[in-house]
């Protein structure tokens, strides 16, 4: 009741329905230029070609960013009543337990299912154009909304779960992950457990992506019963209520998460009354000590509690191990694509760094982010005020700190690359070369896309302190944060997708893209430099959108791997130098407005 409340008064209720209104009218002109053109009159079959085509473009980039988002948004609402010390307040109310869990979570998801709920007035107008079916709209709105239930169930049980918020945000995303590649490796291992069963309904069941494509591609004389789109949406709710389930009966055995708790001394007896004055002063000394063996601090405070201390949970190898049976899964089916009798598919090394790639700066910018918002969400923040610490160990501790915490998420994308360069997948290799010939081949593109990664990875990184310390909400700051980041790698594919289904004619949709790349300027504009704009950060929110574009066009219209290919370090230059003025741009005020952001009146250093 809260959630529905307050969500109208938030200016961002009326903003982000515009900008999904704006999104989709882009989508629909760049389909519109991909079919038809403004050159002629359609006929009947182009505009029916036309409705298919943005039907689809809308639903799956729709489906992509409910499942992320919806777990991320209900992870993100329990885990920050826990940092600040609130969610055991709901416990001691008269609330029952169903209450507490599905309320959190119905609440978190309530502004996406508003967004959601604006786009199907939308998905219904393609009616009217021909090829698609009223039934197919019902069966995609009921594909997407049991989605984000199922997906925000699943966020909401984690972060009861956990007590940590970059537990929460990690554990969630990688179970999604982990949960997609399954369901991928059901329609491939299946077969060959039980040869007589439909592995391709089981498939369709629980994979998200599959039974949208059901929804698009339905037989010729129709589905002959229950639909599978319904026989999914069913079992997504059959997921959820077994989730939300499971949560409720453990809310009390969670939560509190088993941390001691101090009992008072009973005030019959004084332990001091009888005391030496050094008997007093080593009995205080001890009384006012942290419990545990005694370790001396390092010469950076901040980076010793980032690399020696639980400051993110006592159970890092949990988010390790669900990490590595990602990527195995991901580099399983990615590597035994060069194998294929058929030959390696276009763009080969693709399939594996670029989820692989993705996952990594998710996890790595949530890391980046939690790091302060838990800080301020604790209240330990307010202890630097009182502090000697430099601008520079308190930045660069943090910095450091996260990157030794995420060294198992930042290694294997550059071992991957360095893996494709071995096979010579990364450029046109002549068949039968050896594995010497093969590498020094492929060592320029493996050095630029190490290169990329690496600026990547520390943009990331610099842009979660950034937004962290700047924004005093600690779910604006990671919504904001792992928003960026996720936007920038979705909205790359959407543009190789536009370009691949143009047969890369860039010429007839420079409208669309110009709209693209507006839009994309104007939210990193807004993320990075809205409250305290700056010339450099505006500067450099133009810049990276229009390198990211560029990297893109580079690489597909360049046709890597063949004679025609482009020197993979012009692309790679240009990245490099537009992210890494973003970088800059964002360090120097951290550093020289450390005050300011954590309301000090005086610097460290000053006399």
């Amino acid at each position: 009741m809260r959630e529905l409340v307050t969500v109208p008064r938030r200016s961002s209720h009326y903003s982000a329905r515009v900008a999904l209104l704006v999104l989709l009218g882009i989508l629909g002109i760049t389909a519109w230029q991909a079919t038809v053109g403004f050159a002629r009159e359609p006929s009947l079959g182009e505009t029916a070609r036309f409705g298919v085509l943005l039907f689809q473009i809308i639903v799956y980039v729709q489906m992509l960013l409910l499942i992320f988002f919806a777990a991320l948004s209900a992870a993100s609402a329990v885990a920050q009543e826990k940092d600040r010390r609130t969610f055991i307040l709901l416990l001691i109310t008269d609330m029952r337990d169903y209450e507490i869990v599905l309320g959190k979570m119905l609440g978190s998801l309530l502004p996406i299912t508003i967004l959601l709920s604006v786009s199907l007035p939308v998905l219904s107008l393609l009616v009217l154009l021909g090829g698609v079916a009223p039934s197919q709209v019902v069966q995609a709105a009921a594909v997407m909304f049991t989605t984000a239930f199922a997906a925000g169930s699943l966020g909401g049980v984690v972060a009861l779960w956990r007590e940590r918020t970059f537990q929460a945000l990690a554990l969630s995303v990688l179970f999604i992950a982990l949960y997609l590649s399954l369901a991928q490796a059901v329609a491939v291992v299946g077969p060959m457990i039980a040869a007589g069963m439909n592995w391709d309904a089981v498939h369709t069941a629980l994979d998200p992506f599959q039974a949208m494509r059901s929804v698009l591609d339905p037989p010729p004389g129709g589905w002959r019963g229950f639909a599978p789109p319904y026989v999914f949406s069913v079992v997504m709710l059959m997921v959820s209520v077994l989730l939300n389930g499971f949560g409720i009966g453990k809310l009390r055995a969670w939560n509190p998460s088993g941390e001691p708790i101090m009992q008072r001394e009973g005030p019959s007896a004084d332990p001091e009354a009888e005391m030496t004055p050094e008997q007093l002063k080593e009995f205080r000394a001890k009384a006012h000590a942290a419990p545990g063996k005694l370790r001396s601090v390092g010469p950076n405070p901040i980076l010793w509690r980032e690399t020696r201390t639980f400051a993110y949970g006592r159970r890092p190898l949990l988010i390790k191990l669900a990490y590595a049976i990602v990527l195995t899964l991901v580099v399983y089916f990615a590597v035994s694509g060069l194998y294929q009798p058929g030959g390696r598919p276009a763009f080969a090394a693709a399939y594996g760094l670029v989820p692989i790639a993705v996952l990594s700066m998710l996890l790595i910018s949530a890391q980046a982010v939690t790091s302060i918002t838990t800080e301020r969400d604790i209240g330990a923040l307010d202890l630097l005020l009182v502090t000697d610490i430099s601008p520079y160990e308190f930045v660069f501790g943090k910095m450091l700190g996260v990157f030794y915490n995420t060294k198992e998420y930042l290694i294997p994308p550059l071992l991957l690359a360095g893996f494709y360069a071995c096979t010579g997948t990364l450029t046109k290799t002549p068949p039968g070369a050896d594995l010497i010939t093969r590498f020094s081949g492929n060592l320029v593109p493996l050095l630029a896309i190490v290169g990329t990664m690496l600026v990547l990875f520390l943009y990331v990184v610099v842009l979660g302190l950034h937004v962290s310390l700047r924004l005093a909400s600690s779910r604006l700051a990671i919504v904001n944060t792992l928003g960026t980041v996720f936007f920038l790698s979705i909205g790359t594919l959407i543009c190789i997708y536009l370009i691949v289904i143009n047969r890369g004619s860039f010429a007839n949709q420079w409208v669309s893209f110009l709209s693209f790349l507006i839009l994309g300027i104007g939210g990193l504009m807004w993320v990075m430099s809205a409250d305290r704009p700056s010339p450099a950060l505006s500067l450099a929110s133009v810049f990276c959108p229009l390198s990211m574009f560029y990297g893109v066009t580079n690489i597909l219209i360049a046709r890597p791997g063949t004679d025609e290919s482009a020197d993979p370090l012009v692309p790679f230059l240009a990245l490099a130098v537009s992210f890494g003025f973003a970088i800059t741009a964002m360090l120097v005020p951290l550093l020289s407005e450390f005050d300011v952001t954590l309301g000090r009146t005086t610097a460290a250093n000053e006399e």
